[in-house]
């Protein structure tokens, strides 16, 4: 079973599936990342090559700090953005036969299907004054929106709450 963990979060992926996280690819580290004024990348690829599926995984966690970026962007355009990024690199890695990553990039190309997740852990307490930053469910709607063609129905999941995922979720400390 492929596990991988990103900040206070691991997920630990079923046997047979093919895991990554794809910003540590030595492509998109060294070619991509930079390319075109720059380039985002989800946390996390997982191939369920069984059901030929590519899941492009990102995990927030803000239970410790809540979300320091400016509002210039909001939260799901930041994910849209970062699956838009990462589906340009899975293909650009699969033509380029001339680093480590090409052999997982054409496979993630066979995929008859494309899934997006956002887990996106925050304070399980909150009250007035440190309202929760984001209702799941208003994420997820404008997900659906923005990446219709790509995966008409987005998942938003947490620990609590993994939302039919066949993968689980652990917090690390």
């Amino acid at each position: 079973m492929p596990t991988l963990t990103e900040l206070h979060l691991s997920c630990t992926f079923p046997d047979g599936w093919q895991a990554t996280k794809f910003d540590d690819w030595h492509f998109y580290q060294r070619r991509f990342k930079d390319c075109c004024g720059g380039n985002k990348a989800v946390d996390f690829l997982a191939h369920d090559t069984g059901n030929m599926t590519l899941w492009l995984v990102e995990l927030k966690d803000y239970r410790q700090h809540r979300r320091t970026k400016d509002d210039k962007i909001s939260l799901w355009e930041e994910v849209a953005v970062k699956v838009r990024h990462t589906l340009a690199g899975v293909f650009a890695a699969a033509v380029d036969e001339n680093h480590p990553d090409h052999t997982y990039a054409v496979a993630a190309l066979k995929a008859k299907k494309l899934r997006v997740v956002l887990h996106l852990e925050q304070p399980r307490t909150h009250t007035k004054l440190f309202p929760r930053s984001y209702n799941p469910a208003n994420v997820q709607q404008k997900l659906k929106q923005l990446l219709k063609p790509i995966d008409a129905h987005p998942r938003v999941t947490d620990l609590d709450r993994m939302a039919g995922v066949p993968w689980t979720a652990a917090s690390l400390p």
